[in-house]
């Protein structure tokens, strides 16, 4: 029998049903009576599986010391309503297996909360925590909404490459990619010669997939790309990162306002679909990590975009009173605090300017 994921029996499963279910330990607590409760997680969602293993159970006297936290373990039980509080059901363990054993004494994860610099040091066991399991669920629900939301409308998708010898619109500082012993040459004082390079030219990773969405969208019509983009600009703000992925649709015979309505329905959409889909995880988020987050995804997705002329928002900005670090004219390209201004202060929605 093939293990059921434990989202899906704390979602599907009924009372008296057989299953079996694998994953990772987060904690034990053994009665005085001769049984314990193991609290299992396997990723699939936030919430962990209770199971209830009784000292009746073969192997239990000798094997029951190795469920400790961060092991892996095989569990074939018999679903159970359960009587204790905030839990549908829990599974009465048959027969468990240990997988795999994890040193209570070295593994590094334990129940209370651990600090993103701590997590930056055992980088492979981070996706077992609360924190960044929550964000690949929520990064895998985007991504599938992307695709479903473009495909459902007729769009290609297009790959674009991630070694490239263009820039794009000179969209930022980019990361050179090359198999030349650059700290030889730098020794030797010497022009580099790229003909001797794998490429024979200078070659960077992409910062963007735009050029060659373009070209496709002018010959197979609307499309898109959605990749890894890479940026080497040093700039230590919550605006700027060095890799990340980025959407671009591209529509041939889009007018303007064609283009602002596909850029709402596609916000509201992921929107919708996050809070739909990952309720559980979004919930972590609001109150572990930002306790705004959801009441900003609300607000989005409740209210309508203003579409603002420039000039209009120009003339909104000299008029608001406010002292700003770059000064307003006609002309400029707006800064982060004008956005901010006209979102968050002075139209209380978003703004397609």
């Amino acid at each position: 029998m093939p293990p059921v994921r434990i989202a899906k029996i704390l979602s599907d499963a009924q009372p008296e049903q057989s299953i079996v279910v694998k994953g990772w330990v987060r904690t034990r607590r053994d009665s005085k009576n001769g049984f314990s409760f193991v609290e299992l997680n396997d990723g699939s969602c936030m919430k962990n599986l209770q199971v209830l293993i009784d000292g009746s159970v073969p192997g239990y006297d000798k094997a029951i010391s190795d469920v400790t936290t961060g092991a892996s373990v095989s569990i074939n039980g018999t679903v159970k309503a359960s009587p204790g509080k905030g839990q549908r059901i829990e599974v009465h363990a048959e027969s468990f297996e240990v997988l795999g054993t994890a040193d209570p004494a070295t593994f590094p994860l334990q129940k209370k909360g651990h600090s993103f610099e701590f997590l930056r040091e055992i980088a492979h066991l981070r996706p077992r925590t609360n924190t960044f399991g929550a964000i690949a669920r929520v990064r895998n629900c985007i991504s599938r909404s992307i695709h479903n939301f473009f495909q459902s409308r007729g769009f290609l998708y297009i790959n674009t490459p991630i070694i490239t010898t263009s820039d794009c619109e000179g969209a930022g500082e980019m990361f050179q990619v090359t198999t030349l012993d650059l700290a030889r040459l730098a020794a030797l004082q010497t022009e580099i010669d790229w003909k001797q390079d794998f490429f024979g030219k200078p070659a960077s990773l992409t910062v963007s997939g735009q050029l060659e969405g373009e070209i496709f969208a002018t010959s197979v019509g609307d499309c898109y790309t959605f990749g890894p983009t890479f940026r080497a600009e040093n700039s230590n703000t919550t605006r700027h990162l060095a890799e990340f992925w980025m959407v671009e649709p591209e529509m041939p015979f889009y007018e303007l306002d064609d283009n602002m309505a596909l850029a709402e329905s596609f916000i509201k959409t992921m929107i919708n679909d996050v809070i739909d889909q990952c309720p559980d995880d979004m919930e972590f988020f609001n109150q572990r990590i930002d306790k705004t987050v959801l009441e900003t995804l609300e607000n989005i997705r409740r209210h309508e975009f203003i579409r603002l002329p420039y000039t209009e928002a120009i003339e909104l900005l000299q008029k608001s009173g406010q002292k700003f670090d770059y000064p307003v004219e006609w002309g400029m390209d707006l800064q982060s605090e004008h956005e901010r201004f006209l979102t968050e202060e002075h139209f209380k929605q978003p703004v397609i300017l």
